[in-house]
């Protein structure tokens, strides 16, 4: 695929595998800039996402404001490489952030004690991991995160029911044990129709909005193992150990990521929090709440990491 306007392609090593990421280096003139370097935002998209699906608008706008940016793939994702394809571990996918980071402090212009770390659903929750108990992070921004998978599954148990959360159950056990026996694992869609039972998402408007924002390396499709994944996912636990600014940004009516969970993670992280009356895919470019939300975002690092914060809002505008 294309790489967006003024970024450039960055491969770097997590593990066992080669991953694939942009670098934006930023507007030349910089109001965060100290001692000529600036912070770096790192990004990285949600559950099954790849970074050609709804990053790069977000990322042009840090640019415009005069931050660099290093958006990635995780492993088995989009442009990155690795083994297994479409596997989720969230683990490994927390590894592939911190991997990310080491980089990204790597980059020209950028001042390694100043990073800050976004992400969308799934990875919001990571970005809170990610940065407990680090003395390198400037900034967290976690937008719509999913933070608690129990909370998550009470939502997805309420929308479907019991008889379709035992059979995607069924077809996540049947998937790990093909995986450990060497076998082709059982694959479901990320998103479909509602009452679609082979997909996970599947909220009305869900299959629309994800098309919408998907990218060409983006796939369909993902290990249904992850249904075995995601009951353990506890990032809340991580937010009190984050020693730096943290801006939740919750979508009230959001069928995916709890609002509810995500208000309680960001007490517990004393964040600042922005409400939005929208659904989870409505803070991307192109729906209502893309806007504000990005707006807020840059008014939050201004505060917090600008020397000059009438220069940063000028080119944000």
């Amino acid at each position: 695929m294309t790489t967006p306007n003024g970024a450039t392609t960055v491969r770097f090593r997590s593990s066992d595998a080669e991953c694939d990421a942009w670098f934006f280096p930023g507007a030349e003139s910089s109001a965060f800039e100290t001692a000529g370097r600036r912070p770096v935002v790192v990004m990285a998209h949600g559950f099954a996402g790849t970074k050609d699906s709804g990053l790069a608008p977000y990322a042009e706008r840090f640019a415009a404001a005069g931050l660099a940016v290093f958006a990635f793939d995780y492993r088995g994702f989009g442009l990155s490489g690795g083994e297994p394809r479409q596997e989720i571990s969230l683990e490994r996918q927390a590894d592939d952030y911190r991997a990310a980071v080491a980089v990204a402090k790597e980059q020209p212009g950028v001042d390694p004690e100043r990073i800050i770390l976004w992400g969308v659903s799934q990875s919001g929750g990571h970005a809170l991991t990610v940065a407990a108990d680090r003395t390198d992070v400037a900034a967290v921004i976690a937008v719509v995160p999913l933070v608690n998978g129990l909370a998550a599954g009470r939502i997805a148990y309420a929308q479907v029911g019991g008889a379709a959360i035992a059979r995607s159950t069924a077809t996540a056990v049947a998937s790990s044990v093909a995986r450990r026996l060497g076998r082709a694992p059982k694959m479901m869609r990320v998103v479909g129709e509602p009452g679609d039972v082979g997909a996970a998402l599947t909220s009305p408007g869900y299959l629309e909005s994800y098309r919408a924002i998907a990218g060409p390396s983006w796939r369909n499709e993902v290990d249904a193992s992850v249904g075995l994944e995601i009951g353990s996912f506890r990032a809340d636990k991580f937010a009190a150990r984050v020693n730096a600014p943290v801006l939740f940004q919750i979508a009230d009516f959001d069928a995916v990521a709890p609002p509810h969970a995500a208000s309680k993670t960001a007490f517990k992280a004393s964040a600042e929090v922005r409400h939005y009356p929208c659904d989870h895919f409505d803070i991307f470019a192109g729906n209502e709440f893309f806007e504000p939300c990005v707006a807020h975002e840059i008014s939050f690092l201004t505060r917090h990491l600008a020397s000059n914060t009438s220069d940063v809002e000028a080119a944000a505008r």
